[in-house]
């Protein structure tokens, strides 16, 4: 897979923890272990564990910004 893909997923998944955590902060609720069978799941810790990946595969993104040049078109 290209790295543009990797890039996507990654953030893709940034994404969700974002708005997961944004649920937590506001209204007390965790979608992740609501769906997935609480935090002691497996599952839930499988998904936590992948998106803590992807927040550390981001830093990489910033290595990368200036290497692209901006494209108008």
């Amino acid at each position: 897979m290209k790295s543009r893909t990797w890039d996507y997923i990654a953030i893709t998944l940034i994404i969700i923890g974002a708005i997961n955590w944004g649920l937590v902060g506001f209204f007390q609720f965790d979608l992740v272990a609501f769906l997935f069978g609480g935090m002691s799941s497996w599952i839930s810790r499988i998904i936590y564990a992948v998106i803590g990946i992807a927040g550390i595969y981001c830093f990489t993104l910033y290595g990368r910004v200036y290497d692209q040049p901006y494209s108008n078109s």
